[in-house]
């Protein structure tokens, strides 16, 4: 018989970037991408979509180099947050609380089998835009902006992970995350592996990482509404001088059209239509791919560009 499902993470909250150049990726994602600043404290600027309903879902952090602070989920009640916690203590991973966050209330600290630094809170600050972002229609988060490739929401995180197998399993048993699809070469390594806590495909993915070192980004996800939006999105990035590193095209795998660029600080970020599919199937069934299967490329037969399975943040030595 199968485990009794695990609904205690309602979905993944927000990022922390570390970025070398602080305020040229806030122009980055402010006028280039079209997000929201909503608040700065000490060495943070805080931003969101113009339709993520928390206070922020991007932190960008000053940082000698680039790559990832921290990840975080929000827990479904007060009652889900303080059941994760006792597990979570019990993995020996384990970091504390830490209160007086900006945007939400005290957060459980802790960090994955390969070092990538999270935490998970229930107690939020609901965005509440000024009177010139109120939106007409009162259903949703803040006026469309009139500016940049305006993202809508943040979608998903893809980390990179020295032991992709040892990643997915305590994200799946440790905080309730369903499988949907994985890459499984012809020796039984686990190359990546797609985890969802929500009807999304996924929410975070994990990724081999080549160099064997803990704790380093690929990239993060924001959705736009449709593929004519990634297509303007390519003509924006042109015209600003954003290097460009793949895209626009379709992925095989969970099938997403993405644009993968990178922001000033050197993290690569992938714009992305219509984000993650539904999965509503309770008895889902993960899609497994093959070293043959990945070779053929992406959906229409673009190749995989070689810096995808190279380039993460921090840099390698």
């Amino acid at each position: 018989m199968n485990p009794e499902p695990i609904f205690d993470v309602a979905h993944l909250a927000h990022v922390e970037l570390l970025t070398p150049k602080l305020e040229e990726s806030t122009r980055f994602f402010v006028d280039v991408m079209g997000m929201i600043e909503s608040g700065r404290q000490g060495d943070s600027v805080y931003l969101r979509g113009w339709d993520d309903y928390e206070h922020h879902s991007l932190q960008l952090t000053a940082s000698p180099k680039p790559g990832i602070g921290h990840y975080a989920l929000r827990a479904s009640s007060p009652q889900a947050l303080q059941r994760r916690v006792a597990v979570l203590e019990k993995t020996g991973l384990g970091i504390g609380w830490k209160e007086n966050n900006m945007g939400h209330g005290p957060a459980y600290c802790f960090a994955g089998p390969d070092n990538h630094k999270m935490e998970i809170y229930y107690e939020t600050e609901w965005y509440q835009p000024p009177e010139d972002l109120r939106p007409a229609l009162k259903n949703q988060a803040s006026r469309l902006p009139n500016r940049g490739i305006a993202l809508r929401r943040l979608d998903h995180i893809n980390i990179l992970a020295s032991d992709v197998c040892a990643t997915r399993v305590f994200l799946q048993e440790a905080l309730g995350g369903k499988m949907t699809e994985q890459i499984i070469f012809d020796d039984g390594s686990e190359k990546a592996s797609w985890i969802t806590f929500t009807d999304k495909t996924y929410d975070v993915a994990i990724s081999e990482d080549w160099s064997g070192v803990k704790g380093r980004l690929h990239h993060i996800t924001y959705a736009v509404d449709c593929r004519e939006d990634i297509l303007r999105a390519a003509d924006l990035c042109l015209e600003q001088g954003v290097f460009m590193e793949t895209g626009p095209h379709k992925h095989a795998i969970q099938q997403t059209f993405f644009l993968y660029v990178y922001e000033p600080g050197g993290n690569r970020f992938e714009i992305a239509s219509p984000g993650a599919r539904l999965v509503l199937a309770p008895d889902w069934k993960p899609i497994i791919w093959s070293q043959a299967d990945r070779e053929k490329g992406q959906a229409w037969g673009l190749p995989t560009i070689e810096s995808f399975h190279t380039h993460g943040t921090p840099p390698v030595e």
